[in-house]
Order: C-alpha cells, then sequence, then structure tokens
C-alpha cells in the first residue's frame, strides 16, 4: 500500500484556505459572520506567531506549545488602559516596561484561541495538509475558572432596576449638547431616548449578545395569541422565538411608532442618521443613560455584562435553568455557569427559607396559635 500523499503546505497557505472555508460556511448559515471573523482573526494570529513559510506538516506538539504560549503572553488590546507605551512599536512584542499581571490574555482568550487553532488542525488532518494532528501532543492549556467570577460582571438587582429606570425617564439634553449643535443635527422625527430605552429594556430582560441586538430587524418581532416575540438570529445559524415582558413590547411599540427608517431600511435601531446601530454604539448608549442613574445605584457595565445581569437574576429568582439557556441561546446547561455571579445576601435568602425546613415552620407556626391549653 502506499504511504499517504500529503498536500505540504506552509502554515499562510493553509490558513487562507481554511479561513476562505470558515467565510463560506456564512453562506449557508452554518457560521455566524461574527463567529467567522474570531475563527479568522486566530488563524492568522497563529499564522504570524508559527511562522508564515513553514510547512504546516512539519509542525510539532512542541512547536504549537510555543504558539500557544506566546499567544498567552501577547499583550490583550482590549484591556491595556493606556499601557501602549510598554510594547515596542509595530513588533507586538512587550518591551518588559510594566509587565506584570494582567498584561497578557484571559484564560477565557487562551482557551478560545485553542478550540480555533484545533479546528485548523482538524480540518487539516482530513484535507490531507497534515499526516499526525500536532494537537494531540500538545499539553499547554489556559487555567479554567472555576466556580463563580472573582470580579462580578452582572449588576445588582438595585443597580439593574436604576438602569431601566434612568432608561424610561430620559433626561432632557444638556446645556453642554445644546451648545455643540448635536441637538440641531438630530432629525426631529428620530427620537433615539426612545430608541435608547428599548436597547437597555432589551438587553437587560434578554441578555442578547450584542451581534443579535444590532442584527435584528423589524420582521423579526411579531405577535402570536396576544405574545409578542423577538426571533433571535444566534451563533451556528440557530434561532430562538423568545416572548418579550409587557414593559419591553410596550418600549418596541413606543419606539416603531417613532422609528424614522426609510421604505427599505429593515433594521430595528438605527442611528440618528437613519442607519443600523452597530455593535460599538450599543455601548455608547448604555454610558449615556448611565448618566441618568443615580450615583448610590450606578456602575459602568458592558452589553455582555447585561447578558450576564439577565442569566444571573433570572436564576437566582428560580427560574427554569432550561428556561433561562433558551432565553440566552445556549445549546447545553454546562454554559450557563459562564454568565452566573455571585449576589450579596443570595445565600442567606436561600437557606432562610428551605423548602425541606418550610413544612416544619408551618406546624410549629399553627402549634403556637394554638395556645398552652389547645
Amino acid at each position: 500500500m502506499l504511504p499517504v500523499q500529503v498536500n505540504r503546505l506552509t502554515v499562510q497557505e493553509a490558513g487562507d484556505r481554511y479561513v476562505e472555508l470558515v467565510r463560506a460556511k456564512t453562506v449557508t448559515g452554518a457560521l455566524s459572520p461574527a463567529t467567522a471573523e474570531v475563527y479568522a482573526r486566530d488563524v492568522a494570529t497563529f499564522v504570524r506567531l508559527a511562522g508564515p513559510g513553514r510547512v504546516l506538516d512539519d509542525l510539532t506538539g512542541e512547536d504549537v506549545d510555543a504558539v500557544l504560549l506566546a499567544f498567552a503572553r501577547k499583550p490583550d488590546e482590549r484591556r491595556r488602559n493606556g499601557q501602549g507605551k510598554d510594547t515596542a512599536k509595530g513588533t507586538g512584542v512587550s518591551t518588559g516596561v510594566g509587565a506584570g499581571v494582567g498584561t497578557g490574555q484571559s484564560a477565557a482568550s487562551q482557551a478560545r484561541f485553542r478550540r480555533s487553532v484545533s479546528a485548523l488542525f482538524r480540518h487539516a488532518t482530513s484535507a490531507g495538509w497534515v499526516h499526525l494532528d500536532p494537537m494531540a501532543a500538545s499539553s499547554v492549556r489556559a487555567r479554567e475558572r472555576g466556580g463563580l467570577r472573582p470580579e462580578r460582571r452582572a449588576l445588582t438587582r438595585e443597580q439593574a432596576e436604576g438602569l431601566i429606570e434612568a432608561a424610561g425617564s430620559p433626561a432632557a439634553p444638556s446645556a453642554e449638547a445644546a451648545g455643540s449643535g448635536l441637538a440641531r443635527r438630530r432629525r426631529a422625527d428620530q427620537r433615539t431616548e426612545v430608541r435608547d430605552a428599548l436597547v437597555v429594556l432589551l438587553l437587560t430582560t434578554l441578555g442578547p449578545r450584542v451581534s443579535e441586538l444590532v442584527r435584528a430587524n423589524v420582521e423579526d418581532f411579531y405577535t402570536n395569541d396576544g405574545v409578542r416575540y423577538w426571533r433571535i438570529f444566534g451563533k451556528g445559524g440557530r434561532t430562538r422565538d423568545v416572548p418579550l415582558p409587557d414593559a419591553v413590547a410596550s418600549a418596541l411599540d413606543a419606539y416603531l411608532a417613532v422609528r424614522a427608517g426609510g421604505d427599505g431600511e429593515k433594521a430595528l435601531l438605527l442611528s440618528w442618521r437613519g442607519r443600523r446601530l452597530a455593535r460599538g454604539d450599543v455601548q455608547a448608549v448604555i454610558d449615556r443613560v448611565q448618566r441618568q442613574v443615580d450615583p448610590g445605584r450606578r456602575r459602568a457595565v458592558t452589553p455582555h455584562g447585561l447578558r450576564h445581569t439577565t442569566a444571573t437574576h433570572l436564576l437566582a429568582d428560580g427560574t427554569d435553568m432550561d428556561a433561562v439557556r433558551r432565553v440566552l441561546g445556549h445549546s447545553d446547561l454546562s454554559t450557563l455557569g459562564r454568565y452566573r455571579d455571585d449576589l450579596p445576601g443570595e445565600l442567606e435568602v436561600a437557606m432562610g427559607s428551605h423548602p425541606l425546613l418550610r413544612r416544619r415552620r408551618g406546624r410549629a407556626g399553627r402549634d403556637d396559635q394554638a395556645g398552652p391549653d389547645a
């Protein structure tokens, strides 16, 4: 029998072919555009760290470990907070100035990068680009987070209610905004404060991914037996129909009444120029509403933090875990652990109303009412 013939592609060639295949899957709906771009970004990073001119089949488990370690040490551009001076210009390599704990990639980012590289080699093995998958010999793994998050992402009930109240009662434009001419540039028929209220309510009560929110179209919302639903197009081409709470349905109707989109504009959320809202605009909306919250109940939060808020409070209120999973759009119940944050006083409340002791307390109360001579 002849040995298996391997197509000795360079790392760059293999990466380009794989990314082209990944992006083609968005056409069939097998992958969302956002997920495909994450894969493409991770593969591009792998190509750069592994060496574009090397032959993919020549990479060993040790080579893959070196790439994973190099990625783990790579500064996280999203969390550098002014530490840009610590990186040599144009090289992406830390100069060592100020380098320390927190300058590298998070455990979640490292795990995601490893999954992307593993997917590349699985395809390479089936396509005949490598004899053996080197990931089987790789030993570098990110530390897995166990239990609850050390840093809270979810808002407390008081903070979340403050944000919702501020969204429902927008303040008048500040003198600074009026003086800058911003109010004059906005079209009179585009009520951005009504849109902002809807954005906050959807994020806080339904917890969609920000990509799902900005991708939403007007036609995705429908009524069935008097209940308003949002058909959410999520990751992996999966859809889910989520009923809207009455307050959210009312906010949707209020926004649709003043939404100023053209006849051909399908997007639900529009900028004041009448264009589809971008992902980065959503954070600006939250920050704008947060400025109206009482300082005692205000805490900075991201759209993903509001997704954590939804999961945390639904679960803390005793909502069925499978229902929460379906609201968030996960295929596996175990994933809910990532979106579950601790709440102050939660354990005390749970132990104070223990289900195994409720009947005993009720019986004790009846005995007290009966009196000593009963």
